[in-house]
C-alpha cells in the first residue's frame, strides 16, 4: 500500500515514552487502519524502554477490529505536529490537510521524481543455465564456509496461494556450489525438487545451521528491496537512480524484482536501523517497499529456477555505490540544505548589508547572546531588564537598544511572582510603560520540556509574531545531556540557532558559573559545563561580583545619607540650605548632621527613618563588573555597576572601577599568599616530623632531650640541644620534670 504521508517517519517526531497508554494505543489503532503492520507499532514502543514488552503490540493488535469512528492516521500526524514537525505547507503558510500529498524538498532524502523516470528494460538470459544463476548468486552473497538456508518445498493455503515451508540450511554455499557443479544442470538433484508452478526461494543471509530464525542469522549483511507497486521496467529504473548498494537483483517471476541490498549492520539493532532508513529513503522516492520484508532471515526468490512458466534469474550483480557506508553519505550529501560556496568576487563591490543591531555596540538582530554569572548577581532581574529596555527602546546598563516585540520565556517563576517583578522592575526605573504591549511573556513552570522539543514549541507559536528578541531565563531547566560534553552542549546550543533562524530573532539565555572563585578567570571561561557555552553565542556577557573595601561602603554611606539631608532641606526648609549649606558641606555626613539639628529639627524623627532606609539600601548592596567576549563588535571596556533590588544601575562615578573581582588578587599579594602558603607548609611537615620522633626514638615511651637528639644522629641529621628545646616549644610540648625530664605534648599546646 502507498501512503500519501509516511506515518513511521512521522513517529520519529513521537516519543513514546510521554504519551499515556490510550496515546499509545491511538497510535496502534491508526497504524492498523491506514495499513501499517504490527512490527511498525512493535519497533516504534521500543523507544520507550521502561514499559515496552515484547509481544504485547502483536497480542493488542489483533483487538482492533475497527468502529464507526476510527482513529486514523491524522492523530499521528497531529502529535508530529504538536512534538515539532512541519509539513511543507509551513513554508507556504496555509494548512495541511492529510490528503494531501508531500513533495520532496530538502532533508526528504529525496533523489528523484518517479513521474520523470523512464523505465529500464530487464532482459531474460538468452542462454538459460540454471547452474550458473544460482553459483552466481551464491559467490555474489555468500562466502564458502557460511550456511545457507533454501526452500524448495511448498503448501497451498486456503486461497490457492503457495507457501514456502522452512526449508533446509544444513548446507554451506561452498558445498552447494560444488554440488551444482557436478549436477550436470540438474538443480533438483542437489536442492530438492521443486514445483514449476510454485518455483523457490533462498535465504540471502547466512546462517548458524540450526534454524531459520533472525536468531540464526550470523551476518547482518543484506536486506530485501521488494515492490510490486509499480511496472517491473520502472522498478529497475528507480532502484538504479537511488544508487541502491545492490549485490544482486533478480527478477521474481512475478510483478516484483528483488533487490538485495548491502547494509552491512554490525548487529540486529543496527539493521534494523539501516533498514528502516533504507525503506525510508525508498518510499519518500516514489518505490513503496513492502514491510514485510524487514527480516534478516527472510527468503527471497532463488534464479535460476522456474515460476508458473516465467523464469526467476539474475538481472543484474553490483549496481549502485558499493558500501553502506559509501551509499549512506551520498544520500545525505544529496540532500543537505547547505549553501553552496560562494566566490568572494561576487560581493566585493556590492556586500550584503549586516544585521541591525538590537543591541547597539554588543548584539545584532538574528543573533545570539548568553549571560552567564554565579546566583545573587540578580541574572534574571537583569533580564528582565533588557526586556523592558527593548520593549521601550531605551538604554540597558550602558547600551542603547532598538525597540520591538520581545518574548519572554519564563522557567522558574510561578506566574504571579513573574508578572509582579516586571511591574516593580518598571516602578524601581521611574518608567510609565508607554509600550508594554511590546511584552509577552510564556509561563512555564513546571511545564517545561526539554530543549529540542521545547523549540519547535516556541517556533509555532511565535511566527506571526514578529519579535525582535526572545529571551529564556534559565536554561539549566530545558538542559538536555551532560552540560560538560562538547557534542551533546553543541546540539543543546544548535537549538538557539533553529530559534534564530526560523524567527529572525535575536535569541537570549542565560547560564550558571561554574562552582569556585571566578575573579582569576577569563569571562568566557567562567560558565558551567563545556566550552561550548563560550564560544557558542555571538555575545557573552559575564557578571563579576566585586569584593566591596570597608572605606568603599563608607563613602557610600556617606553619599547616600548626604544625598536625603540635601532632598529632606530641599523639601522642609529650602531658605537654611541656601543660607547656611556650601557645596562642600553638601559631601560631609558629619557636617549634614549638624546642619539638620538646626534646620530640620522639627523632623528629626522622620529624618531619621529616612537616614536609616538609606543606610540599609547601602547595606544591602552588591557590586558587580560585566565583561564580554563579542563576535561581530569591538571589545568593550567593562561596566561596573550597582546591583540593588531590584534593579542594577550602572556606577556612572567610577567608585568601582579600582575594586578587584572577587577571588581576584594582584600579582604582588598573589606571590605573598603563597609565601606565606608555603611557610605554614613546612612549619606543618616540621611539626609532623617532630612529632613522629617524639612518639618514636624511645619505643613509645616518653624521651629526653639525648633520645631526640641520638635519633636525629642515626639518620644522618645533626641537631642542636638549643634547637630541639625550641622545637619542644614551638611545637607544643613541654619537658616534664616529675618523670625524669621527659618530653611529653601540652594538654592545650598548638603548633605555633
Amino acid at each position: 500500500m502507498e501512503h500519501k504521508l509516511d506515518l513511521v517517519a512521522l513517529l520519529g517526531h513521537v516519543d513514546p515514552s510521554y504519551l499515556g497508554y490510550q496515546e499509545w494505543v491511538n497510535v496502534g489503532m491508526a497504524l492498523k487502519y491506514e495499513g501499517y503492520t504490527a512490527s511498525d507499532w512493535d519497533e516504534w514502543s521500543r523507544r520507550d524502554s521502561g514499559r515496552y514488552r515484547p509481544g504485547e503490540c502483536f497480542k493488542k493488535w489483533t483487538t482492533f477490529e475497527g468502529t464507526g469512528n476510527p482513529v486514523t492516521g491524522a492523530t499521528i500526524t497531529q502529535m508530529a505536529k504538536d512534538n515539532g514537525w512541519l509539513p511543507r505547507s509551513g513554508f507556504d503558510h496555509h494548512e495541511l490537510g492529510w490528503e494531501d500529498e508531500i513533495s520532496g524538498s530538502a532533508g526528504d532524502y529525496v533523489v528523484i521524481d518517479k513521474n520523470w523516470i523512464e523505465g529500464m528494460e530487464i532482459h531474460e538470459p538468452v542462454d538459460w543455465n540454471p547452474v550458473q544463476q544460482l553459483t552466481t548468486y551464491l559467490s555474489a552473497l555468500f562466502e564458502a564456509s557460511e550456511q545457507v538456508g533454501y526452500v524448495t518445498d511448498t503448501w497451498k493455503n486456503d486461497e490457492g496461494k503457495y507457501l514456502p515451508t522452512k526449508g533446509n540450511w544444513d548446507r554451506t554455499a561452498g558445498e552447494l556450489i560444488q554440488l551444482l557443479n557436478q549436477s550436470g544442470g540438474d538443480i533438483g538433484s542437489v536442492l530438492g525438487d521443486y514445483d514449476p508452478a510454485a518455483g523457490a526461494w533462498i535465504r540471502f543471509n547466512p546462517l548458524d545451521g540450526k534454524g531459520v530464525k533472525n536468531e540464526n542469522v550470523t551476518e547482518f549483511r543484506y536486506a530485501l528491496v521488494e515492490s510490486d507497486t509499480m511496472d517491473i521496467e520502472k522498478q529497475n529504473a528507480v532502484m538504479r537512480e537511488l544508487e541502491l548498494p545492490i549485490a544482486v537483483m533478480v527478477y521474481s517471476g512475478g510483478k516484483s524484482l528483488h533487490a538485495i541490498v548491502r547494509v552491512e549492520a554490525a548487529d540486529y539493532e543496527e539493521y534494523r536501523k539501516r533498514v528502516d532508513y533504507l525503506y525510508n529513503v525508498c518510499k519518500r522516492n516514489g518505490l513503496s517497499v513492502d514491510n514485510q520484508n524487514r527480516n534478516p532471515s527472510r527468503l527471497s526468490r532463488m534464479p535460476g529456477i522456474e515460476r508458473n512458466g516465467k523464469k526467476q534469474f539474475i538481472v543484474d550483480t553490483n549496481i549502485g555505490k558499493s558500501t553502506w557506508a559509501e551509499w549512506h553519505e551520498w544520500i545525505e550529501g544529496v540532500n543537505d540544505d547547505l549553501p553552496d560556496p560562494e566566490g568572494l568576487t561576487e560581493f566585493w563591490n556590492d556586500m550584503p548589508k549586516l544585521s541591525p543591531p538590537l543591541i547597539h555596540g554588543l548584539l545584532r538582530q538574528g543573533h545570539k547572546m548568553l549571560m552567564a554569572g554565579p546566583s545573587k548577581a540578580g541574572k534574571s532581574f537583569s533580564l528582565i531588564e533588557l526586556v523592558i529596555a527593548i520593549a521601550e527602546g531605551i538604554k540597558w546598563l550602558a547600551w542603547q537598544c532598538e525597540r520591538g516585540k520581545v518574548l519572554y520565556v519564563n522557567l522558574e517563576l510561578d506566574r504571579a511572582s513573574c508578572l509582579h517583578r516586571f511591574k516593580d522592575v518598571y516602578t524601581a526605573l521611574d518608567l510609565p510603560g508607554q509600550h508594554i504591549g511590546n511584552i509577552d511573556i510564556w509561563n512555564l513552570r513546571g511545564k517545561s520540556v526539554p530543549m529540542d522539543k521545547l523549540a519547535p514549541k516556541l517556533i509555532r507559536r511565535a511566527q506571526k509574531k514578529n519579535y525582535i528578541a526572545v529571551i529564556i531565563d534559565p536554561i539549566y531547566k530545558v538542559l538536555t545531556g551532560d552540560e560538560n560534553s562538547a557534542d551533546q552542549m553543541a546540539h543543546f546550543t544548535n537549538q538557539f540557532d533553529k530559534i534564530a533562524t526560523e524567527l529572525g530573532a535575536s535569541v537570549i539565555y542565560c547560564h550558571h558559573h561554574s562552582k569556585g572563585s571566578q575573579g582569576g578567570k577569563k569571562s568566557m571561561d567562567r560558565a558551567s559545563g563545556s566550552g561550548v557555552f563560550a564560544r557558542d553565542p555571538d555575545a557573552l556577557i559575564d557578571l563579576v561580583e566585586l569584593e566591596l573595601t570597608e572605606s568603599l561602603l563608607k563613602q557610600e554611606e556617606n553619599k547616600a545619607v548626604c544625598a536625603v539631608y540635601d532632598r529632606l532641606f530641599r523639601q522642609f526648609n529650602t531658605a537654611y540650605l541656601e543660607a547656611h549649606v556650601s557645596q562642600d558641606d553638601l559631601l560631609s555626613k558629619a557636617v549634614m548632621e549638624e546642619h539638620a539639628k538646626r534646620g530640620l529639627a522639627s523632623q528629626a524623627a522622620y529624618v531619621q527613618t529616612e537616614i536609616d532606609k538609606a543606610l540599609e539600601s547601602v547595606r544591602i548592596r552588591s557590586a558587580w563588573r560585566v565583561e564580554g567576549t563579542l563576535r561581530e563588535y569591538p571589545k568593550f571596556k567593562p561596566v561596573n555597576m550597582w546591583f540593588q533590588y531590584p534593579i542594577h544601575r550602572v556606577d556612572e562615578v567610577g567608585s568601582l572601577q579600582d575594586i578587584e573581582p572577587e577571588g581576584e588578587q594582584p600579582p604582588y599579594k598573589k606571590a605573598t599568599g603563597k609565601r606565606k602558603e608555603k611557610a605554614k607548609e613546612e612549619r606543618r611537615t616540621k611539626a609532623e616530623e617532630f612529632e613522629d620522633v617524639v612518639n618514636n626514638c624511645n619505643y613509645g615511651e616518653p624521651p629526653t632531650l639525648n633520645d631526640v637528639m641520638a635519633w636525629y644522629s642515626s639518620t644522618g641529621k645533626e641537631v642542636a640541644e638549643r634547637t630541639v628545646r625550641d622545637w619542644i616549644k614551638k611545637f607544643g610540648y613541654e619537658i616534664d620534670r616529675s618523670i625524669g625530664f621527659r618530653i611529653v605534648k601540652k594538654e592545650d599546646g598548638e603548633v605555633i
